[in-house]
């Protein structure tokens, strides 16, 4: 359980956690692959979301899903890119979050994730909530507590 002064801070800023659906470059899951590799190669991201025709969203993916198709014996085969579906080869098993988000979940998916994506109950894309974000808000925390807060030590028994 995340103390109630540092819950308290970090939903002061959990509006700036989410970054919009249209700031985010996504593929949509019909789309050939030699297309989302373009679109990975120009935005600079190793992953991006994959929405259907509908701005639903169905998965995530990456560079690493791109090339693992284009590997031979001998050599990459890039000729094959122009003829496999995004929908063929993108992730499908990872967590998402529905807005308003409950901050501790969102902490602890974090961990292991870059990014969340954020669905309403519909299933629509609506942003994504980055690690990035998140470790900028507990940056300002971790300066500005004590500012807001006094803080008392408690002697442990080592201590005393």
């Amino acid at each position: 359980m995340i103390a109630k002064s540092i819950e308290k801070m970090l939903s002061e800023n959990q509006e700036h956690f989410l970054i919009p659906a249209e700031m985010v470059a996504n593929v949509q899951e019909n789309n050939f692959l030699d297309h989302a590799l373009l679109v990975l190669t120009k935005v600079r991201y190793a992953k991006i979301p994959v929405l259907d025709n509908d701005y639903k969203f169905k998965g995530l993916l990456s560079l690493s899903m791109i090339t693992e198709t284009m590997l031979g014996l001998d050599e990459l085969d890039v000729s094959r890119l122009h003829e496999i579906y995004v929908k063929d080869v993108m992730e499908t098993d990872m967590p998402t979050i529905q807005d308003p988000y409950d901050i501790e979940n969102v902490l602890h998916l974090l961990v292991d994730h870059p990014f969340l994506s954020v669905v309403s109950n519909d299933g629509s894309f609506t942003g994504i909530v980055t690690r990035r974000e998140l470790m900028k808000s507990l940056n300002h925390i971790a300066h500005e507590f004590e500012k807001d807060y006094t803080v008392q030590a408690i002697e442990t028994k080592e201590e005393k």
